[in-house]
């Protein structure tokens, strides 16, 4: 196996980071946050040994295929996603953001994630937990919350004396969660919430866990998005960075002020068995300048199947439903000529010569919107430039727009107006 190293993907090598001097110091400005990516050089949870090229992209395949079997069996018939369940995957955040919680406040980097919902903390005396723990017992704010209280309720939590505390066990990954529902004040940039309810973790099993905890900005009762109604009006926007920057910083903009005045939307969809999941229409697919020939059953929304398509921050690699992924991935090896083809784990279009001049452009059709990605939002090149894949793979029911896909991109979310918006913005 070659000793090759991801240049647009998660892994630096070490004389890059240690020659680079990102500003880890910028600070939050009103209602916009700083998002990481975490292998970021400002990021303590960046990898600390390196790892191959083959070996960093078949662990991110790995993760995201785990993803994708949560995302597409969410039980049927359920309103409300059980805490921690959205990310039952990743061995690691993708991407983080610095929150402050309790009075006085207590910072901590959480993984930021658009399909899952409330939050999850690891808390003081946690047994399992990573060193870095919210402490109940230093905020003048905290409070738990009992199992009579509407949050528990919404939890499906078994029954329990109405004054008891409101607890609840989960699963994350190969992690087995125990909690205890509890509020307390949360502030992002410079805007606090407060009574916020969180799980506050007390005991963890295995190690799918994020060290500090996730912040979910799904839509369902008790995210981030719902909880800050009164603030933020529903409404939120996020900048994933390049993965070829050197400091992997994007932005998280909260609230009405700021967002783009010139961007092209797309209607949400509302799936009452996948309630915080942003479903969008995906009507159909170009390679280069023709529309696939995709079955519509592909792509068609289906809220009793959970069927079409959604945008996830937390999945890395788009995703398609496999008649879908066949007939773009044919297309494009079409456009390719003669070009010989070779395989890396689950991507099955690699090449291992120089192709960027005979590339074909692809572009997802939305209503309202055709988003054509840079070339960097679909391939993945080697460091020495000897392999390049179609960062794209087949999926068995549901498509995932994911965040290699939306680099450098702002998505706006604007759940009052019921829309989702994507316009082209350099944020690395």
């Amino acid at each position: 196996m070659e000793g090759l190293h991801l240049t647009i993907f998660f892994l630096l090598t070490l004389t890059i980071v240690n020659s680079l001097t990102p500003n880890c110091d910028l600070t939050s400005q009103g209602s916009t946050l700083r998002v990481y990516h975490v292998s970021s050089p400002c990021s303590p949870f960046r990898p600390k040994t390196t790892l191959s090229w083959e070996e960093s992209v078949l662990q991110m395949q790995a993760d995201d295929k785990t993803r994708l079997v949560y995302l597409t069996s969410l039980v049927a018939g359920r309103t409300f996603v059980p805490v921690g369940s959205a990310r039952q995957i990743i061995q690691s955040p993708t991407y983080i953001v610095k929150a402050n919680i309790g009075t006085p406040a207590q910072s901590l980097l959480m993984a930021l994630d658009t399909s899952a919902d409330m939050a999850l903390v690891p808390c003081a005396g946690c047994v399992g937990c990573s060193s870095s723990t919210y402490n109940p017992a230093k905020s003048i704010s905290f409070s738990s919350v009992t199992c009579g209280a509407d949050q528990c309720k919404q939890l499906q939590s078994s029954n329990c004396p109405v004054t008891a505390t409101c607890s609840l066990n989960t699963t994350y990954g190969s992690s087995i969660i125990a909690a205890n529902l509890a509020h307390d004040n949360i502030t992002l940039a410079t805007d606090s919430i407060t009574g916020y309810s969180f799980g506050c973790i007390r005991q963890l099993a295995g190690g799918s866990f994020p060290p500090q905890g996730v912040l979910g900005l799904g839509r369902g009762p008790l995210s981030f998005i719902s909880q800050s109604k009164s603030i933020y009006s529903s409404m939120f926007s996020y900048c994933l960075p390049s993965f070829k920057s050197s400091a992997f910083s994007g932005t998280l903009r909260l609230g009405q002020i700021g967002q783009p005045q010139i961007i092209n939307y797309t209607p949400l969809l509302v799936n009452p068995k996948r309630p915080s999941l942003y479903y969008v229409n995906l009507i159909g697919i170009k390679v280069g300048a023709t529309v696939v020939n995709v079955p519509s059953s592909a792509l068609a929304f289906n809220p009793n199947t959970g069927g079409g398509t959604i945008v996830d921050s937390g999945t890395v690699f788009t995703r398609l439903v496999t008649e879908a992924y066949i007939a773009v991935r044919d297309e494009f090896r079409k456009r390719m000529g003669t070009a010989v083809l070779s395989s890396l784990g689950g991507f099955d279009t690699c090449y291992t010569i120089p192709i960027d001049k005979q590339v074909p452009s692809i572009t997802f059709m939305f209503p309202g919107i055709n988003m054509t990605l840079p070339q960097d939002n679909y391939l993945i090149h080697s460091s020495s430039g000897s392999t390049t894949c179609l960062a794209m793979s087949a999926s068995p029911a549901l498509n995932v727009i994911a965040s290699m896909q939306q680099q450098n991109h702002r998505v706006v979310i604007d759940i009052p107006n019921n829309r989702l918006g994507i316009s082209r913005e350099i944020c690395s």
